[in-house]
């Protein structure tokens, strides 16, 4: 089955594509079709849980339509978005054929259709489908590329660095270029950006400010204009 998602999924990342690798491993006819048979469907509206960080974990959902925003929350209650999954991707990992707590939380961004396929009958199916197995290794190897990319920049970058990055990869990823700039297609709060660098909401919006100072940017409450994308990416480190 091909997906060809509205929005790319989206996290930090050195890369547009995520250390090189396509943003989405796709499965094969077969092996869709395979799954399809073991699970079911369900459909969430925009800002509806998927599942909670600490409940019990019972399997993957596959994205058919929508997007998936994962997210951990601290024992503050302060949150840091991971990743905006799109069709294509499971959401519900590491343990695939579930067992102990979810690590994170899953929220619909949008009018989301996924596939919820529990952990023991996706195990009956996988044991006798080498391909299916092979596949699922392959998303799991890119999901674990993506996390390990994560980790480097909230590591090794200012949050200003990673603010700088990540509105250049949304840029490179969904913008329109036009005359004057490039139009950030992806409509993100400051409180969304606030979350995927690990910072305030208020920092951010003093921080685009003085993005919008030195000519990079120019923002409305609903649109991002990127002025300079080369010196975006400089101040990206």
């Amino acid at each position: 089955m091909t997906f060809i998602p509205r929005h790319p999924s989206l996290l930090l990342s050195e890369s547009s594509r995520a250390d090189g690798i396509p943003p989405e491993v796709l499965l094969g006819e077969s092996e869709y079709a395979q799954l399809r048979k073991v699970s079911t469907p369900c459909r969430f509206a925009a800002g509806e849980s998927v599942f909670q960080q600490g409940d019990h974990h019972n399997g993957i959902y596959l994205i058919l339509s929508g997007q998936v925003r994962i997210y951990y929350a601290g024992p503050s209650g302060r949150e840091i978005t991971l990743a905006y999954w799109s069709p294509g991707n499971f959401v519900g990992g590491p343990e695939i054929f579930g067992g102990g707590p979810h690590m994170w939380s899953g929220q619909a961004i949008r009018p989301t259709e996924l596939l919820h396929v529990k952990g023991a009958a996706l195990r009956r199916v996988v044991e006798g489908n080498l391909r299916l197995a092979l596949a699922l290794l392959d998303m799991s190897v890119h999901k674990g590329k993506c996390f390990s990319s994560l980790i480097q920049m909230l590591g090794t970058r200012s949050a200003a660095q990673r603010l700088a990055r990540l509105l250049a990869l949304m840029a490179d990823m969904d913008g329109t270029r036009r005359k004057d700039g490039i139009v950030i297609g992806r409509s993100l709060t400051q409180e969304d950006l606030a979350k995927m660098v690990g910072a305030t909401r208020q920092w951010v919006s003093a921080t685009l400010e003085r993005f919008r100072e030195g000519g990079l940017v120019d923002f409305a409450p609903n649109r991002i204009l990127i002025l300079d994308l080369d010196g975006l990416r400089t101040q990206g480190g």
